[in-house]
């Protein structure tokens, strides 16, 4: 039986103050039952001797605190997990809101799981298909990296989400794969659009989805990417599939947290940001990866928008020291409907070299990628040259750089958000695009590559 405590002093706000508690435990759920038999959840979010401040789930309009009761179930947040998850999609609390039962499962995993032990990793070297030219060739995406996309508002990165979600794959027979998708503190529209797109496209058969809209309570905000990392763990831990989670608005969970932050009155940090920001991305961050000794995996990209374009803005700035890369999304290039916009050349994958290559995407991939590199950053500085000399000023070689620098936007990072690219194919493209070029500007490419995949009729005619 639990044990039932009427001594609510304070309700401030989303807080409530409960007195004369005993063995309560920071993290542990609760409930407060109303003099109307209404039932509310809260958590509790810090203990001191006998009193616990606990933050509501709901609303506290209502709450008589004489009439009221709180009882503290003895656990943290749960999630049940089972392979019956995929294909289903949830609050962000765990709870199907799909129509469909509720998952049947021999175990529940409390959502704060613990980031990766480093002595247990695995390096990532495993090559993930995405079907996006801009990441596959030039920033691949690698089984067990943290990926995160840096957006701005406006910018079509739900697209890129849902397109990514849709595309991505493991090369190889045999590979089981799955998606966990978390939505976080989006609108009705955008949940509409992700659900109704996965349906569409069936990928919705391999995906778990959690919804957390923005008219829902902060703490929940908070959970949710949890929620998704947890049903992560389980499916590439317990089941042995390569999972690919998707986070989609980290800046959302940051609010939630700074807004939780505020209402604690704790001292704040950079921008109002609670001073463990750092510490508390790191400890969802941490928790991807591939692990010895286990045949799953967990690659994560978090997608996150940059209030007014700014790297340096704190969640960006926090997320780049801790994942090993970021693909970034530019409003020139999407102004100039280059869609999906990614800039490739402040975007990185640290881990790129380790996955491609011979026997895992192709033999030319490490040296074509270096060239269309140098080849684009060549490009748009003869055409910022250009713009203030004239063209008159830019040698024959210039020109074609510059040529290349629009060809590469238009046919190689411009596909769409509906055609998926095999890595053979984005490789294709791009050795169409060098052929722009003579071949003996191709500096950064073996000979026996350029024989062997540099169109052959467009060379004969630069040479």
């Amino acid at each position: 039986m639990l044990k039932e405590y009427k001594t609510i002093s304070e309700v401030a706000g989303p807080l409530m103050l409960v007195k004369q508690v005993d063995g309560v435990k920071y993290g542990e759920l609760g409930e407060i039952e109303l003099a109307s038999g209404e039932v509310r959840r809260c958590r509790v979010l810090e203990i001191n001797e006998d009193k616990a401040l606990v933050q509501l789930f709901e609303s506290a309009a209502g709450i008589n605190l004489a009439d009221s009761k709180v009882r503290f179930l003895g656990r943290g947040i749960e999630l049940p997990v089972s392979g019956d998850m995929l294909g289903r999609v949830f609050d962000g609390l765990g709870n199907p809101i799909d129509d469909g039962p509720a998952i049947i499962s021999e175990q529940k995993l409390d959502i704060n799981g613990i980031p990766m032990n480093p002595a247990a990793r695995n390096y990532p070297s495993e090559f993930i298909q995405t079907g996006v030219s801009a990441i596959d060739g030039l920033n691949t995406l690698i089984r067990g990296q943290k990926l995160p996309i840096f957006s701005g508002s406006g910018l079509p990165h739900a697209q890129l989400a849902a397109q990514i979600a849709r595309q991505a794959k493991v090369l190889g027979a045999g590979n089981k794969f799955a998606v966990v998708f978390a939505a976080v503190g989006i609108t009705f529209e955008e949940s509409d659009y992700f659900i109704s797109d996965f349906k569409r496209t069936g990928a919705i058969d391999r995906t778990v989805l959690f919804i957390n809209l923005a008219n829902d309570p902060a703490i929940e905000r908070i959970a949710t990417p949890r929620m998704a990392l947890t049903a992560a763990e389980y499916l590439a831990f317990e089941e042995d599939m390569h999972v690919l989670v998707i986070i989609t608005d980290i800046t959302n969970y940051a609010e939630a947290l700074r807004e939780v932050s505020a209402a604690r009155k704790e001292v704040p940090g950079r921008r109002g940001y609670p001073g463990y920001t750092y510490t508390d991305l790191a400890t969802m961050y941490e928790r991807a990866g591939r692990k010895r000794d286990k045949e799953g995996s967990i690659t994560l990209l978090p997608i996150l928008t940059m209030p007014e374009d700014d790297k340096t803005h704190p969640i960006p700035d926090l997320t780049g020291y801790i994942t090993e890369g970021q693909i970034i999304l530019s409003r020139e290039l999407y102004r100039k409907n280059v869609m999906p916009p990614i800039d490739v050349l402040p975007s990185l994958s640290r881990l790129k070299d380790k996955g491609i290559g011979a026997g895992k995407t192709r033999e030319d991939h490490p040296d074509t990628m270096n060239q269309l590199f140098a080849a684009y950053a060549r490009g748009k500085e003869a055409k910022e040259l250009a713009v203030i000399l004239g063209d008159a000023a830019l040698s024959d070689v210039d020109k074609l750089y510059a040529k290349f620098a629009d060809a590469f936007e238009n046919e190689y990072v411009s596909q769409g958000f509906e055609e998926d690219r095999s890595i053979g194919k984005t490789l294709e493209i791009g050795w169409e695009l060098l052929a722009i070029l003579p071949r003996g500007e191709l500096k950064r490419i073996k000979d026996e590559y350029l024989d062997k995949y540099l169109p052959k009729k467009e060379n004969e005619e630069k040479s």
